[in-house]
């Protein structure tokens, strides 16, 4: 049987299925492959029992894509959900989501939500003279005033889409205000810290009813993730992650460069035409990068892998505990033992 996981919660994992859901344990041999399951992998199932509703996944479906934080799989855009205010806009992790859906190969949309709170429209020209010409699609919401929201319910119409953000800056509450029925948990955000609490603790596809009552949207609903970093990254790859800077680099006198401080850098004679948020979000990243290039030179990061291919087949390695000796091996054992007697 067939089954698309939507909600994962400890050691289970709940699967939509023509039969309805299940409940599900994953099989050894996954585990020993160290296959990770993603909400939204498409799974088989097997050892079904249709009067407890309970399965086993055996095997997992090719994916289209999947971000590894949050654990999400085959989804068909992210929408990036910041705060006008409560909690004060932050254009480096903003950067930051932008650049991991660069990288993934994901196609991003802004959401400003809390646009009930801005004392004055300065701070939103400033986010659309930075990203309205990098060709980032923008929406501003209010899930108090209910307003934007049909322009989001166009964006989300018959796709599955990840809201991820930092914590407090409104992803349940619109997820509420576009489907009341949902009744996901929301919080204040704390006034002594500046910050959301994770009202969120998993990852799940909630399915909304759209205003019009026809169509609908599948929605990943995420806690908050505050600690994203290029550490795994060499430092070349992280200009490629920036439009307007892959964009200048071709300039570049030396094809090495990496647009810090190098003679002959066009991205660097070319600054005042960067956004100076999105330059330093740039330094700031290139830096992460740095670290992990030399920890890898310096350190040894090979392993051992818990899994081998035969026959154009990846299979699972048995400790050396539990393998089985050979005859062969039990016959030369013997006659060591009878030679030493």
């Amino acid at each position: 049987m067939k089954g698309h996981i939507f909600k994962i919660h400890s050691d289970f994992y709940y699967a939509n299925t023509t039969s309805g859901v299940f409940e599900c344990k994953v099989r050894e041999v996954l585990k020993k492959q160290k296959k990770e399951i993603f909400v939204g992998d498409y799974v088989e199932l097997e050892g079904i029992n249709e009067n407890s509703k309970q399965a086993f996944i055996c095997s997992i479906s090719d994916r289209k894509n999947h971000i590894p934080k949050p654990k999400v799989a085959n989804v068909d855009q992210v929408i990036i959900v910041s705060a006008i205010k409560e909690p004060a806009l932050d254009f480096e992790q903003l950067n930051r989501y932008l650049c991991f859906c660069e990288y993934w190969g994901l196609e991003p949309i802004l959401c400003f939500n809390k646009n009930d709170l801005k004392e004055d429209d300065e701070l939103v020209n400033r986010i659309n003279s930075i990203y309205k010409p990098l060709g980032y699609d923008i929406v501003y919401t209010s899930a108090i005033e209910k307003s934007g929201l049909e322009e989001l319910e166009k964006k989300l119409k018959n796709k599955i889409t990840v809201f991820c953000g930092l914590s407090g800056v409104g992803k349940s509450s619109l997820a509420n205000a576009l489907n009341p029925e949902l009744n996901l948990k929301t919080k204040a955000v704390s006034q002594k810290t500046d910050r959301g609490t994770h009202t969120t603790r998993h990852c799940e596809i909630v399915e909304l009813k759209l205003s019009n009552g026809k169509d609908s949207a599948k929605l990943v609903d995420t806690p908050g993730f505050s600690h994203l970093k290029f550490d795994f990254l060499m430092p070349a790859k992280i200009s490629e992650l920036f439009k307007e800077i892959n964009a200048l680099k071709k300039d570049c006198k030396f094809a090495d460069c990496i647009h810090e401080h190098e003679t002959g850098c066009a991205v660097i004679a070319n600054k005042d035409k960067i956004a100076k948020t999105r330059y330093q979000s740039y330094l700031q990243f290139l830096q992460e990068a740095k670290e992990y290039k030399t920890k890898i030179t310096y350190k040894g990061t090979k392993s051992e892998t818990n899994e081998k291919t035969l026959h154009n087949k990846t299979i699972a390695k048995i400790s050396h505990k539990k393998r089985q000796t050979s005859r062969r091996k039990e016959t030369q054992n013997t006659f060591k033992e009878d030679y030493h007697e």
